[in-house]
């Protein structure tokens, strides 16, 4: 269920192709060292983290990675360990979202909870966590084990900001700003920086990475939350409306909350606090918020952190890193066009 969003006509979506090509070689390399560190003589490790791990994922994170350190002329091997670290980060934390939200479907599949259990979910992102900070260690470069550390602990204070915040309808979109900078954008940012800090790069082209990579998870997830009430499964990797089902607070909902009317806001606690979340309910709230422009203002946020990105790489020399990393910011917008 939902509608097909098409902002501003149909247009065909942008592409990350160029980024792809440029780290095709280290990403074999990064690849080759995911299933090597996921590896253990417990069995069930492999089979939980290769189950995520082999599901289709774009490993965006990584490649951005990749593609900041070669942007600054990076000749080493950290890059590639730095960058299965940050997949691991990533896929560790999708594995606890999956037991804290209860998901069944990640990435058109069923989740790993739903197979193995919560307790093995949450033991193996454990597992993965850890082999992400021994190659961090391997690396050397305490500056990226600090940027990355700190992007772990701010991950795991946004999980429980959420928490804290789950079925509150007065949440206010500054603090469900806060709670996506932490749990999606702190990752992005922390992957877009640790490339120009293990290349050597100036301090300005470090922050010029860094805000880069907050601003584009920023919008990243802001696309994820105007999708999730009109997109399709194909394009979130798991069931349209699951956030309503959940009772997630995300943007289109606080957005449509504060603009209706008394008895819309009646139908938004019963269908979020009170769990009343069917199909019908589902197909009322899509209708709720294309009447207040909640989805059209979200993918509006969404463009603004685009353009903040795009500005952060502006002043920065021109290469085919930089080029690639731009058309990051137009697909990540594009999944609603």
């Amino acid at each position: 269920m939902g509608v097909v969003l098409n902002i501003e006509g149909k247009r065909e979506p942008a592409s990350i192709k160029d980024l792809i090509d440029l780290t095709a070689a280290d990403m074999g390399r990064v690849n080759e060292l995911i299933l090597s560190k996921a590896g253990s003589d417990v069995e069930m490790i492999p089979e939980v983290a290769n189950h995520l791990i082999s599901s289709g994922g774009k490993r965006l994170r990584p490649m951005l990675t990749l593609a900041a350190a070669q942007m600054f002329g990076y000749a080493g091997e950290g890059h590639v360990k730095l960058a299965t670290a940050v997949e691991f980060m990533h896929t560790a934390t999708l594995l606890h979202d999956d037991v804290v939200d209860e998901s069944a479907l990640r990435r058109g599949k069923k989740t790993a909870r739903m197979i193995w259990g919560n307790q093995a979910s949450v033991l193996v992102g454990d597992f993965l966590l850890g082999q992400a900070f021994r190659m961090m260690v391997e690396v050397g470069s305490l500056e990226a084990l600090d940027i990355l550390s700190s992007a772990a602990s701010i991950i795991a204070e946004g999980e429980v900001m959420q928490l804290a915040a789950a079925k509150n309808l007065e949440t206010t979109e500054d603090e469900h700003f806060a709670v996506i900078k932490a749990k999606t954008a702190a990752l992005f940012s922390a992957a877009a920086e640790v490339g120009p800090v293990i290349a050597q790069a100036s301090r300005t082209d470090r922050v010029a990475l860094r805000s880069y990579g907050m601003n584009l998870g920023l919008a990243f997830q802001l696309i994820d939350d105007a999708l999730d009430y009109g997109g399709s499964s194909q394009d979130l990797g798991k069931n349209v409306g699951d956030d309503f089902r959940e009772g997630k607070v995300t943007l289109p909902v606080i957005l449509a909350y504060r603009r209706g009317t008394k008895a819309e806001r009646t139908f938004w606690k019963r269908a979020i606090e009170d769990n009343v979340a069917d199909d019908a309910g589902l197909e009322k709230a899509i209708g709720l918020m294309t009447r207040h422009g909640a989805i059209a203002d979200t993918i509006g946020r969404a463009r603004h952190f685009g353009e903040i990105a795009r500005d952060a790489l502006a002043p920065l020399e021109a290469t085919p890193q930089k080029s690639a990393l731009i058309d990051v910011i137009d697909f990540c917008i594009s999944r609603v066009s």
